[in-house]
């Protein structure tokens, strides 16, 4: 028998579960707290696998313990690995039962307090026995670290267009988004009719760095319409953030009209101004693998996506 029988004979995945929640946590104890169970089983699991495999798989640094680059290469296997059972067991349970399902998803804070919530409260009454796990962070993490790291069955909420995405993503548009000037419903800018973008140059604003998307794509509108981006800024990297800020009158911002439409908050406390920002509207997309047979409740979220965003993307506003 050839090694690689012998250890496919020999390994269990729990085994592999106990190495990867070692990896993230970076420490024994934490991982067995994570786990529920003991560190000496946690020792002895990471131990018969060095043995199986006779490598050393992890090493203790500075900052506690750490894979070793045979730890790396298991790890990137074996999560792959434990992935695509969990996938196979979701698409037997599906098929099954089309009613139920688990989904993971990856999701922005500004689509986790908006639209997303909206999406998941529709399909769970339809599929009241499907079960849902969300993780937030920032489009690059989402689509590095958890997508292409096997966390999440889908990113959602995310600019990507399909024509420029990488090879491995399969990209699905779910609607195109504007941005728009907002104000809470108290500040003077509210009340004004009729407003130049020239106007606001002076204003006092609440914006995404230069370096994030909305913030280029404001900076850019200034720019195109002949006039220097505003100086005078909050720099803030949130929508719930922005939001609640503007609420209060003194700062003015930019969000997606879907966004606005879907936030509750947003829609009751602030107002759209009678002025165009002069940028283009982009894609808001969902994102899965290629390379990854697909949960089969994805397609389903997809729908449900698009039902829900259709209509608000639809609706006219000021600007």
């Amino acid at each position: 028998m050839d090694r690689a029988a012998l250890i496919s004979r020999r390994l269990k995945l729990r085994h592999l579960n106990v190495l990867i929640e070692v990896a993230e946590q970076g420490s024994m104890a934490k991982a067995a707290e994570r786990l529920a169970t003991s560190q000496p089983f946690v020792s002895k699991a990471v131990a018969d696998l060095e043995r199986l495999f006779g490598r050393r798989l992890l090493e203790r640094g500075p900052r506690g313990v750490a894979p070793t680059v045979f730890g790396r290469a298991l790890l990137a296997r074996g999560t792959a690995m434990l992935d695509d059972l969990r996938t196979s067991i979701s698409e037997l349970e599906f098929l099954a039962d089309p009613a139920a399902g688990r989904l993971r998803i990856g999701s922005t804070e500004a689509m986790a307090t908006s639209l997303l919530p909206m999406i998941i409260d529709r399909m769970a009454r339809r599929y009241p026995r499907m079960t849902f796990e969300i993780v937030l962070a920032g489009p690059k993490t989402l689509e590095e670290r958890d997508l292409r790291g096997r966390r999440i069955d889908v990113i959602f909420g995310v600019r990507l267009d399909p024509v420029l995405h990488a090879d491995d993503l399969d990209v699905t548009v779910i609607y195109r988004d504007r941005l728009l000037i907002f104000a809470g419903q108290k500040s003077p800018w509210a009340r004004r009719r009729k407003i130049a973008l020239a106007d606001l140059v002076d204003a006092r604003w609440c914006l995404p760095p230069p370096t994030h998307p909305v913030g280029s794509l404001v900076a850019d509108a200034f720019r195109r319409s002949g006039m220097r981006p505003p100086q005078n800024v909050v720099t803030v990297a949130s929508a719930p953030l922005t939001t609640s800020l503007l609420a209060g009158g003194e700062f003015i911002g930019v969000l997606g009209s879907v966004v606005h439409r879907a936030d509750m908050f947003a829609r009751a406390s602030l107002k759209a101004l009678p002025v165009k920002l002069p940028a283009d509207p982009w894609p808001i997309s969902a994102a899965t693998l290629k390379t990854h047979t697909p949960n089969p409740v994805t397609k389903i979220f997809l729908g449900f996506a698009r039902e829900v965003a259709t209509p608000l993307a639809m609706v006219k506003m000021p600007g």
